[in-house]
């Protein structure tokens, strides 16, 4: 398979130059290994049981071994952790040691690494990543508030992200036939419940309430619901619910895997109304979200008659995963500038932002979601709150469209069809 060139390359690249230890994860087949693997001299794979047993038995092996020294899936293996971070107590040199891992070990290592082991994340690809559009507007360029150009065309329509949301950005599962993606697609989420869960600890004992439980965690994608709300939906009607011990496990060993991303409330400046804190519910990928809830791109879009475009149906599913798809693409472009990502909403809910990007220097880039192609006033009404509120704060604002062109409107409202943005 072709490699598709991945955001984190760069950086990744400056930390093996300048560190000695640098630990990528990211969920089961997101392109870590891929990724890793370009940058390697040497491979310890140890998914794979003859090179887990051979580490076990001798461990003094990645001393010796050519660097970089890829250690794949990690996890299996927990004290290797423990092992490279004494290495690098020892001096060793850059550039020595590549960890990757699918999940943190059920088996927690004696150190957490830090100071010796850096960690980043590799989220599935952003659409810049997947080569639709060459991007024509920058997130780093956004964020130093010199009112950047905001210029493009995009060929891409609503039926174009709908399918970009249901086939999901994990590089094996995108390479597969249109035909077969969901087929793949389902088998993934199969392996989460049948071997993941297992080989993380924590035995199903009712499948069937697991994958209830992740279908009601994907229909409250880009919301706020509570726990106790995604348990009810996912058990209607039912007296013997699973245990809040249960439903708490489930997301911890989610967590742990990497597949629930969550997208935490700012913390705010002090002079802005009260802010919510909880988080907003994001499983790694909408198109897993699509798949557990049994919905296609077709499902997604509605015709009124054929002699009209296709749109998104009143509801709006296709809403709420356009603007998960646009979370993990700003979250993408901002960590390659080395910002963070949350979204704003007052305690009242009277002001929300969907998108909070917050660069080093503490400004800040707002950012709405919208699934259509117009941007209207009320639209961009909560962006200029917050830029009065915040003044030279805020860097710059921006609305994320499914429209044909990026251009900035009379207020200095940036608006951004999402294909065309970019780090």
């Amino acid at each position: 398979m072709v490699y598709l060139p991945r955001i984190l390359d760069s950086r990744l690249e400056r930390l093996l130059a300048d560190l000695p230890a640098v630990a990528v994860d990211g969920p089961r087949a997101v392109g870590k290994s891929s990724t890793a693997t370009r940058l390697a001299a040497s491979v310890i794979d140890l998914d794979l049981p003859d090179q887990l047993e051979l580490t076990v038995s001798n461990p003094g092996r990645l001393a010796r071994l050519p660097k970089p020294l890829l250690i794949d899936e990690w996890q299996s293996l927990p004290s290797v952790w423990d092992r490279v971070r004494r290495l690098v107590d020892d001096g060793a040199e850059a550039g020595s040691f590549l960890l990757t891992g699918s999940a943190s070990p059920v088996v927690r290592p004696m150190h957490t690494g830090a100071g010796r082991i850096v960690r980043v994340r590799l989220r599935p690809m952003s659409l810049a990543e997947r080569g639709l559009v060459a991007p024509t507007v920058s997130v780093g360029d956004l964020l130093t508030g010199q009112r950047a150009d905001v210029t493009g065309e995009c060929p891409l329509g609503v039926e174009d992200y709908a399918r970009e949301i249901t086939a999901g950005g994990f590089p094996g599962l995108r390479a597969a036939p249109e035909r077969s993606r969901s087929d793949a697609l389902d088998g993934y989420l199969a392996d989460v419940v049948e071997r993941d869960f297992p080989d993380s600890g924590r035995t199903v004992r009712r499948p069937g309430a697991l994958r209830a439980w992740l279908r009601s965690y994907a229909a409250a994608t880009a919301t706020t619901a509570a726990y106790n709300q995604i348990l009810d939906a996912a058990t209607p009607g039912e007296n013997d619910k699973p245990a809040k011990a249960t439903t708490l496990a489930y997301r911890n060993v989610l967590e742990r895997m990497w597949l629930l991303d969550e997208l935490p409330a700012w913390s705010g400046r002090n002079h802005l109304a009260a802010l919510s804190r909880v988080p907003k519910h994001h499983l790694a990928d909408p198109a897993l979200a699509s798949r557990l809830l049994g919905v296609d791109a077709t499902a997604l879009l509605e015709r009124p008659n054929p002699d009209r475009p296709s749109r998104p149906r009143i509801g709006t599913l296709f809403g709420a995963l356009f603007e998960g798809l646009a979370t993990l693409c700003v979250r993408v472009y901002a960590e390659a500038n080395r910002a963070r990502v949350s979204y704003l909403r007052t305690a009242k809910g009277n002001h929300e932002v969907d998108l909070i990007v917050e660069g080093e220097d503490g400004r800040i880039l707002p950012i709405e979601v919208k699934s259509a192609a117009e941007v209207s006033n009320a639209d961009v009404a909560h962006l200029l709150w917050l830029r009065h509120n915040l003044g030279q704060d805020v860097a710059d604002l921006v609305v994320l469209t499914t429209g044909e062109a990026a251009y900035r409107r009379l207020d200095g409202v940036a608006v951004v069809p999402l294909a065309l943005l970019g780090p």
